[in-house]
């Protein structure tokens, strides 16, 4: 994902602040340990979860998440449906 340049500070904070029906329906479709890193240089968001159900992108069609997207398309790079553009990474190392 991609967040427009200077918009660090709200994107934290927004995220500090996230809606409690939102943490809640990510917890109940099994996503935790959800962080999400900032590439200061490139403005690149670089999410990760843990996953024992759908992951946060896969949770669209869900209102809230639908408002929570619309309350994000002013700082980030989006889609016409106002989800966030994301690109999937393709992996090249992982240890356990």
């Amino acid at each position: 994902m991609k967040l427009k340049p200077g918009f660090s500070e709200e994107y934290k904070r927004r995220h500090d602040e996230i809606w409690p029906e939102l943490s809640a329906l990510l917890k109940q479709n099994g996503v935790s340990d959800y962080t999400i890193f900032l590439d200061e240089e490139t403005n690149i968001l670089f999410a990760v979860q843990q996953l024992s159900g759908q992951g946060s992108q896969d949770l669209g069609q869900e209102e809230i998440v639908q408002k929570w997207w619309a309350y994000m398309a002013d700082i980030m790079d989006t889609n016409p449906d106002n989800s966030p553009v994301s690109v999937p990474l393709k992996e090249v190392f992982h240890l356990q």
